[in-house]
């Protein structure tokens, strides 16, 4: 059985820090990907970043400045280091596995996940 575990979220200030933590099990990130997505009260889910089982990472733009993906292979643990957060980075944040040999060029297309985390709240106060 698959499961995603999300941890690390809470309530920071606006220029705070927080990394999230993806833990994986039943699956190995053998040729996947994991991605981290996020949604907004009232808005559709967004993608944030990707990483591949190679070290490829991939960010969406408002994010790439100030966010990093970390992959653990041996503790199959994905990171999400968000730095300088804002209160449009508020969200509930969920980490997803991709099936294999993904591409990367597909990163954002939430469709290509076939596993999902139940995700974490983040809340930036400003």
């Amino acid at each position: 059985q698959v499961q995603l575990v999300e941890s690390g979220g809470g309530l920071v200030q606006a220029g705070g820090s927080l990394r999230l933590s993806c833990a994986v099990s039943g699956i190995t990130f053998s040729a996947r990907v994991v991605g981290w997505f996020r949604q907004a009260p009232g808005k559709e889910r967004e993608f944030v970043a990707a990483i591949s089982w190679n070290g490829r990472t991939r960010f969406t733009d408002s994010v790439k400045a100030r966010f990093s993906i970390s992959m653990d292979n041996a503790m199959k643990t994905v990171y999400l280091q968000m730095n300088n957060l804002q209160p449009e980075d508020t969200a509930v944040y969920h980490c997803a596995v991709a099936t294999p040999y993904f591409s990367m060029a597909a990163a954002h297309d939430a469709a290509r996940y076939s596993y999902w985390g139940q995700g974490t709240q983040v809340t930036v106060s400003s």
